[in-house]
Parts: C-alpha cells; structure tokens; sequence
C-alpha cells in the first residue's frame, strides 16, 4: 500500500482555471493563486516544489469559466446559475459509480451547486458497503464479543461468570447482510433526498463530455470514473465459491470450516483469521514474503504476531506461493500446491477445508471505453496526476475526466476514495485542491485493532538518508493508560516517527484497544501541518484512550530551538 502513496508533479497540458489570474510569472517565480488551497500540505512545502508544479499552475487559468455557481434545493439548476446547462451539457458532473468514493464526491457536488447525475450499474455502496468494509466490521463486532466472552480468565478477572458461549451461523450472517441493506439504503436515500440523479446500467465514456449507460448516452461538463475493485485471483487458483472463496463469498459466511487457509496475511487476511479462529476455525496462513504482515511497520507487525497469531489456532507458511488451489470435491480436501517463492521449486501441499483467497484486490476498469479517450490502463488502473485527472496513452491530462478510488491505484480505501472525490469538486468548482496521501489513515479491524498513518520507520529512514535529515522515535504502552487498565486491554503499543530537528510527524502506529479510533488524532495533526511543539500541550480527558496519544506527543523530544509555524493561541 505504502508505495503507492505518492505525490507526482509532471509537466501536464496546458488548461487553465479562472481563478488563477493571479498566478503571475515574472523573472521565473509565480504568485500563489488566493483560491489554491494544499489538504495537508505546509507553507514551505508550496515554498520547495520544482518548476514542474510552476508548469501545473499555469495551466489552471481556463477551464473554469462557465461553472455554475447556484442551484435548487433538488439539484436542478437554477435558472440564474446554469450557464455550463445552457452549454448543451445534460448534468455539471456524472460520477460512474456509487461506493463510497461516488456517493461522497455526489453530496460534495450538490453542496457546492452542482447538477449531479452518479451512475451504478449492481447497487448503491460499492464493495466498502456491499462486499467490504461494511458487512466485514458486522463480522469482526460477532468475532470480538465471542473472543471476550470464551476467554474465562478474562472473564473472572472482571468478577463475571459465563456459560459456555456460543452462536447461530445464519444469525451471524444475517446480522451482516442485514448492516450492509441499512447502510446501502441510508447511501441511497441521502442522494435522493439532496436530487441526485441516480441512474441504472453500466457507464461508458463514448468521448470527451460524453457518457452512455444503457442505451442512453448523457452528457456532462465533468466526469469522475469511481468504479473501485473486484478481488485479485492469482494465476492457478480455482474459485468455486463453496470451497476454494474470496472475500466476496466469505462475508456471506455460508459455513464455517474446521480448517481453513488463508493466502495473504494483509488487511483482509488478518481481519478474516480473527473472525474465522473466533468461531472455531483453525487457520493457516500462505504468505509470499518472507514474514507476516508485510505492509506494516515491523515493529508494529512484530508485536501484532505475537498477540493475533501465536496464541491462537493460527500456523503459517512464509517465502510462499500458492501456485494451485482445486477446491473440494467428491469428498477430497481442497488442495495447496505450494512452490518457494524465489525458486519456485516445489515446497509442499497443504489438504483443508477451504482456502480463502485473501491477495488484493485488482481495478474494475474494464469496459469503461477508456479506448475512445486514448487512455490506456496501468496494471488496470487509470493513470491521473496528483488532481485525480486522468492521463491519456501520450502523457496529457484529458480535459474534465477524473478517476477516484481504487480504480486509480493511489490508494485502495474507501476513505481516501471519498477524500479524492471531494477534492475533485473542489477542483471543478474552481478551488484548486491537492490530497496529501500521507495524512489518510488506515486501519485493521482485528482485536485488537492496528493503525497507521504515515511513513513506516524503514520509510521514514530511507527518506531521511535520502534528504540528509534525521530522525527520531517514540513510544508509549496501553499498559500506563487507566481506561486500557481498567478494560483489562493493556496489551498495545503507540509508535511516533518524527524529526527532531523541527518536530514534524512522519508516522504514527498503533496497536491496541481502539487503535482505528484514535489514529485521528495524528492523521488530522499531519494533514493541517501541525508540529509535535504545538500539540504536545493539547489537552484530552482523563480517564480515556487518547491519553495514549497524548503521552506519546509529550514524549517526544524536540529541538529547543525548533520553530513552530502556527500562532500562540490568545487566552481567554
């Protein structure tokens, strides 16, 4: 995930916005445009970006000049504000699809005048509400309350006595399926309610402005690809959808086996054993890299082992690839073929239950005419620049095209599928906005959770050799916090990635009781470009969890003479 998260500052094409009068080029240096606004970006970044960026701001003087300023209550136009309407256009933004990354772009678009049409060819939702996040997080509430209340030492320590626990499958899956209709239905009412139009079939883009779904072609001052991913099957791997699943099929939780291997220990994988060992399953796990859980830092992903998988029914194979799965059939086990991940010679074969294929997931962009626009895909994705604007097979920018989400590659969560989307409004309305990748967190649902955001510190290591600065760390335990203390889950560890020099945030990791929840905290620090000397007298509620983070701040050590760029507050 990580190396994806990248700001890029090509030379593009020349378009330009209205707004950006004020962008003035003399003796080779150019004046902030007022309404060029960095999400997460500093002052003195803007200050130290190349002559490439100055190329991108030039082209920002054009384009923009006919956007609508106003409309109804129920998305229409109004009449004194639709000149890009009396253009010929059908709709100001057509969004195809409706994930999170659509519906969010979609509510932006109405708030800020836009006549929106977002179209969906299967449901309102997208993978995060249908076959992802939402229906998983069901599972994992299901996996957290049978975990706790199986362990009777745990119990006891509290003074409670419970019966043996146990669980109805359907009623589980029920409970899941039934989160993932309410939440579809709240995503779809919202749109209406707000005169979004939602329109049904499968979006193509015939040309520039133009989009057919169905047998109906519309077309729109500005389009937005939001088509997500489907999950990644490796050559080899047979997916019946009984035995031998994806992720798609395992939160329908049509049986629980007794023995089931999971190939991949990322997200999806460590988030599946934890619902699968919680409701009797053993598990093996087939990694291809030579340790689990690569994409965290390893410090985090060390400690996270010792606690997700050692003592649990969990054993694994690493440097590994499944090269054959066959899924069970006439009463044989679902087969492993597994090679050495550098040789590729024969390494063993594994006889289960099932096999859950827990790989990735690829960019659904195929179909979408991409062709017609001469844009050619990328390992699948749709290659944009830091606007989310895409690219065309000769490097250029396709006027008034954006791809968002993980059609794009950048970075595969639903969350930062919204956050592009809402910078894409932005931009098309004439608010220049660029998303700082860096400061969009991330989260593992298991128990306890894992969070993230930032730099690794093998990252934040390799950056500072390469910029000839250096770095520090520092770390607090949920074993001093009253309220882990007090909920028996002192079991964590927070992890600070900063310079010392200056006191800037490079990464935050986080293992522990509600680790999703309190990552905020240092996301929204790095996103407004707050230093660790103007945080670090923050104060938070005693007794709660974000005393973690607070003590982790506070232990920091920074440079005396470390300037800090945000104003004293004035005391009231």
């Amino acid at each position: 995930m990580q190396s994806s998260i990248s700001l890029s500052f090509s030379s593009p094409s020349t378009i330009c916005r209205s707004d950006c009068s004020t962008a003035a080029v003399a003796n080779g240096s150019f004046l902030m445009p007022r309404s060029l606004r960095f999400c997460g970006l500093r002052k003195e970044a803007f200050k130290s970006l190349n002559s490439s960026l100055h190329i991108r701001l030039t082209r920002l003087c054009c384009s923009n000049n006919n956007r609508i300023s106003a409309s109804s209550a129920n998305g229409a136009p109004s009449s004194s504000s639709s000149s890009s309407l009396k253009g010929g256009f059908d709709y100001d933004l057509v969004i195809i699809g409706a994930g999170v990354g659509g519906h969010g772009a979609a509510l932006h678009a109405v708030e800020k005048g836009l006549k929106t049409a977002i179209i969906e060819g299967e449901v309102v939702g997208g993978t995060c509400v249908n076959r992802g996040c939402v229906p998983s997080k069901a599972l994992l509430a299901v996996s957290g309350r049978m975990r706790e209340l199986q362990n009777e030492q745990h119990m006891k320590s509290f003074g409670l006595q419970v019966a043996a626990a146990g669980y109805d499958r359907q009623a589980v899956a029920d409970h899941a399926n039934n989160l993932a209709s309410k939440i579809r239905g709240n995503l779809t009412n919202s749109m209406k309610a707000l005169g979004v139009d939602i329109l049904t079939g499968f979006g193509t883009v015939l040309g520039p402005q133009k989009v057919k779904y169905g047998d109906t072609v519309i077309t729109a001052k500005d389009i937005i690809i939001a088509t997500g991913s489907v999950p990644s099957v490796p050559k080899g791997i047979e997916v019946d959808g009984k035995t031998v699943i994806t992720s798609d099929h395992a939160l329908k939780l049509e049986f629980v086996p007794n023995w089931i291997a999971i190939v991949g220990s990322g997200y999806i994988g460590l988030e599946f054993s934890d619902v699968y060992t919680a409701l009797g399953s053993e598990v093996t796990f087939v990694e291809a890299l030579d340790q689990l859980m690569p994409g965290f830092d390893p410090e985090i992903g060390k400690l996270a082992q010792r606690v997700l998988i050692n003592p649990r029914k969990i054993d694994y194979h690493t440097g590994v690839f499944a090269s054959k799965i066959t899924p069970a059939r006439d009463g044989k086990p679902v087969l492993i073929e597994l090679i050495d991940a550098k040789t590729k010679e024969p390494k063993d074969t594994l006889e289960v239950d099932a096999a859950l294929i827990a790989t990735g997931r690829a960019p659904f962009t195929q179909g979408l005419g991409l062709e017609n626009i001469n844009v050619q895909t990328q390992r699948g994705f749709v290659p944009v620049d830091e606007r989310m604007q895409v690219i065309d097979a000769n490097g250029e920018l396709v006027p008034h095209l954006y791809c968002i989400g993980d059609a794009n590659g950048k970075m595969m969560l639903a969350h930062a599928a919204s956050a592009q989307g809402i910078s894409v409004v932005e931009q098309v309305t004439g608010k220049d906005h660029i998303l700082n990748h860096l400061s969009i967190p991330a989260a593992c649902f298991t128990h306890p959770e894992i969070s993230m955001v930032g730099l690794t510190e093998p990252q934040a290591r390799e950056k500072a050799e390469k910029e000839g600065f250096e770095i520090s760390i520092a770390k607090t335990s949920f074993k001093a916090n009253t309220k882990a203390l007090a909920e028996n889950e002192g079991e964590g560890l927070a992890k600070l990635i900063y310079r010392p020099d200056n006191g800037e945030i490079l990464g935050v990791h986080i293992f522990g009781m509600h680790a999703a929840d309190l990552i905020h905290e240092a996301s929204n620090a790095i996103a407004l470009g707050s230093r660790i000397q103007d945080i670090k007298y923050a104060v938070h509620a005693h007794p709660t969890l974000s005393e973690v983070i607070d003590e982790l701040f506070k232990s920091a050590k920074v440079k005396t003479n470390a300037s800090s760029p945000i104003a004293e507050p004035v005391a009231a």
